[in-house]
């Protein structure tokens, strides 16, 4: 009989020719097991998805209950399922007024498309204006306002009308004009090893959007719920755009993702033609559950609220010499290495230390460091302590060379 591995090997579609391989059997809180008892700690969430850990009871308990009563029945927005409504209305209860009307879809990329299509089909315009080193998602249109011509080019050609700007520049806002019919941008840049905007560029953002009657997307795809230390980056930096995107942590665990809307602007979809976007599995009902328990956890475990003191004390434990910045607040955290030729080292040996760390897309000098948002902080002094040992062998190993 083949093993996991061989069977891994051999059937599943790959995303590199040096995918990480790291065989899981089991995984609680923070935490992830191996085969043979190996233990983990999660620093990065699947990318930001479990923010109340792996398989919280409260979760974990929606689920079978969601379980019990019914899966599957019809294609998103026909029937109407209770899981569906219910987090539907807790998201906008926590959201700003204007925002109150959520399309559910599968995924952040397909959060990404709709959001695409409902901002043409609104405006009556084509262009799409996104940023360098911004990432949405692989899908054919999201790829297409992907910030990094490396992943593109191989897939021309791409959506057109779509044009590429530079994130904290105000002088490239002059490319939103009068025949824009969007703009995306993510509130703080996460593949470009976390980018904070300046000097108030999501308000100016903001306000070219009106100028011109362009409508700005957030895409809080990777930043949602808790994760900068606030439930939402529109919490923190004020500003309020005409669609959001959620997903990763949206689903709890499961997956999910969502576009969210004024029902005005939503009401687009609705004719000329009927059916202007449509998906089998959008808001599955055992989705839609887990995902309110684990925003209700996130709530009421006041796990945003908590985050900052955690990211102070990160930084405060991983004094080392080869780390040269931190950046990022909350639990969404880059931390820069004074060399990059260090990164490759460090992200491969990590399981050897019990750690998993992953890179960033198009920062080639930093690793990620989100755990789920419950992590303790004796659990991010043990996760800090064998950070710095993992850097010490990097810095031993590059000695011996």
């Amino acid at each position: 009989m083949l093993t996991n591995r061989q069977l891994f090997l051999k059937h599943l579609g790959h995303t590199s020719d040096a995918p990480m391989m790291l065989e899981i059997v089991r995984a609680e809180g923070i935490y992830m097991y191996g085969p043979d008892g190996q233990k983990y700690i999660d620093l990065i969430s699947g990318v930001s998805v479990s923010n109340t850990g792996h398989r919280h009871p409260k979760v974990v308990e929606a689920v079978k209950n969601q379980v019990d009563q019914y899966m599957h029945l019809m294609v998103y927005g026909e029937f109407i399922q209770s899981p569906q409504v219910r987090y539907a209305e807790r998201l906008a209860e926590i959201l700003p007024p204007v925002l109150n009307s959520c399309y559910f879809v599968n995924s952040g990329s397909e959060a990404v498309e709709g959001a695409l299509k409902l901002a043409k089909r609104y405006t009556g315009k084509s262009r799409i204006i996104s940023f360098t080193n911004a990432y949405h998602g692989s899908t054919h249109g999201a790829l297409s306002i992907q910030g990094s011509e490396v992943f593109r080019n191989a897939f021309r050609p791409l959506l057109p009308d779509t044009f590429q700007i530079a994130f904290n520049d105000e002088k490239s806002l002059s490319a939103i004009d009068k025949n824009t019919a969007c703009v995306i941008v993510e509130p703080v840049q996460g593949e470009a090893g976390i980018i904070y905007p300046e000097d108030d560029f999501l308000l100016k953002i903001r306000m070219r959007c009106k100028s011109t009657g362009a409508l700005l997307i957030f895409d809080e795809i990777q930043t949602g719920f808790g994760r900068l230390g606030q439930m939402f980056a529109i919490n923190r930096f004020k500003v309020v755009p005409d669609i959001l995107l959620l997903a990763k942590a949206l689903g709890g665990g499961m997956p999910l993702g969502a576009f969210i809307s004024s029902r005005e602007i939503m009401s687009a979809l609705i004719s000329n033609p009927a059916l202007g976007h449509i998906t089998t599995f959008g808001g599955h009902p055992v989705c839609c559950a887990a995902g309110l328990a684990s925003l209700n956890v996130i709530i009421d475990e006041k796990l945003a609220e908590s985050c900052n003191s955690k990211s102070d004390l990160f930084k405060k434990e991983l004094s080392h010499s080869l780390i040269s910045e931190i950046r990022g607040d909350g639990l969404l955290m880059a931390v820069q290495l004074s060399d990059p030729s260090y990164i490759q080292y460090v992200i491969a040996k990590a399981p050897d230390y019990g750690l998993v760390l992953d890179y960033f897309l198009f920062c080639d000098n930093a690793f990620r460091i989100a755990p789920p948002l419950i992590i303790s902080e004796e659990e991010i002094c043990l996760a800090a302590g064998k950070i710095k040992q993992l850097l010490d062998a990097a810095a031993n190993n590059s000695n011996k060379k």
